[in-house]
């Protein structure tokens, strides 16, 4: 199984995009990060929801959690306004990489090391053209697994767990 036959359709966002319109987009369709792209359509990065969530959360609270509780429920309830105002590339992580990307003809193996070693939910599958990158889809970690342990037991039994 190659790159191109495992990538899926993904939402994305760009660097520019509203960071609360990111948000509503990973809870509406409950995803796991969003892959991030630049101005000339390739991937930059990717915008792990747990980010967004680090994003809501005032920096004191972050360094001492046990303030958490003091919050009152009214202003906890605003903790989305935080993202008012904020691009999707003011929150991405500090030493936020290029995200992992594979060439269409790379093995499944060759993708789940990508995964393994970029220790990323998401690897974007991106063809190089003349006129520049073209995105053909995401694998995702999830994706990844269902596709290779469908081909692991053809006859539809269960694997028998390892004893230890």
């Amino acid at each position: 199984m190659r790159a191109r036959d495992l990538a899926i359709p993904y939402l994305t966002v760009d660097v520019n995009s509203d960071a609360t319109a990111a948000a509503r987009l990973m809870a509406e369709h409950q995803l796991p990060g969003l892959l991030v792209l630049g101005t000339d359509g390739a991937p930059k990065a990717i915008l792990p929801a747990s980010q967004l969530v680090k994003a809501l959360v005032p920096a004191y609270v972050i360094e001492d959690p046990t303030l958490a509780a003091v919050v009152d429920e009214k202003h906890a309830d605003r903790i989305c306004e935080a993202l008012a105002g904020r691009s999707v590339a003011d929150c991405l992580p500090a030493q936020s990489g290029p995200p992992p990307v594979a060439v269409p003809d790379d093995t499944a193996l060759e993708v789940a090391a990508l995964m393994a070693q970029a220790r990323s939910p998401l690897v974007a599958v991106v063809e190089t053209a003349k006129d520049g990158p073209h995105l053909l889809g995401v694998i995702t970690a999830s994706h990844l697994l269902h596709e290779l342990l469908a081909g692991e037991e053809p006859d539809g039994s269960q694997p028998t767990p390892p004893v230890v």
